[in-house]
């Protein structure tokens, strides 16, 4: 009995898998009024949906933290190119007076001084001449020509000067201490019995390369100054008391 029924089981699965050919094919339904309905165009057909964008907002300041501290300083970038020079600038009021300095070094102060002398009387002659003098006493930087009798200035500043002389019995005594062709002060004598040492002195304010020397008036009286080879009795002396500033 068992295999009777084994090949009946195995073709009814084919037998019902295959379609009858003599049924219908399957109809899809309309509705009645379709006919009736316009055709849908392309634009009035239905859109697909699209999902809105989403951008997502912080607020900052709502996150904003403390503070933090301050970093360390950067690198310090290339020196650019020097830009056009400016506009001079308008001049500034004069300031107040600064403190007097300290002292200057010892060593670089300027000096002048001389001291020189004479051993021969001298008497006026028709003409101006000026007193030369041969002995020297202090010259320093030979300030002093001795062979023209003048003192030449290089250090400006302000001198002192002094003339000594000893008068002749019975003559005059006319001299001049002469700043350049000026006449500064006067170094006179009457004539007597008795001969006398007299002295002039001044200050003078010298510039750079002004000469002071003695002059003996001319020959218009008996003018005359006395001297001996053994003693000096006609000095000129001068020396800075000052120097320019």
């Amino acid at each position: 009995m068992s295999g009777f029924f084994l090949p009946v089981l195995l073709l009814l699965p084919l037998v019902a898998s295959v379609p009858s050919p003599s049924r219908p094919p399957p109809k899809y339904c309309r509705r009645c009024c379709d006919h009736l309905e316009p055709p849908l165009s392309s634009s009035s057909r239905p859109v697909a949906y699209q999902a809105p964008e989403v951008r997502t907002f912080i607020n900052m300041t709502i996150l904003k933290g403390d503070k933090g501290d301050r970093g360390e300083r950067g690198t310090p970038g290339k020196t650019g190119a020097d830009g056009p020079q400016g506009f001079r600038g308008a001049t500034g009021a004069k300031g107040s007076k600064g403190q007097a300095g300290a002292p200057g070094d010892p060593c670089k102060t300027q000096h002048s001084a001389f001291s020189v002398g004479r051993r021969k009387s001298l008497h006026s002659v028709d003409y101006y001449q000026a007193m030369v003098f041969d002995t020297i006493f202090v010259n320093l930087a030979e300030h002093f020509n001795m062979f023209k009798g003048k003192f030449y200035c290089y250090v400006p500043g302000i001198y002192y000067f002094n003339v000594n002389i000893h008068t002749w019995n019975f003559k005059e005594t006319y001299l001049h201490l002469m700043h350049n062709e000026k006449e500064k002060v006067i170094l006179y004598a009457q004539p007597s019995d008795r001969s006398i040492m007299q002295s002039q002195s001044v200050l003078l304010n010298l510039e750079l390369n002004d000469e002071v020397w003695v002059r003996l008036y001319k020959r218009e009286r008996e003018n005359a100054i006395y001297s001996d080879d053994v003693d000096i009795y006609i000095t000129f002396n001068g020396y800075l008391v000052a120097p320019a500033s």
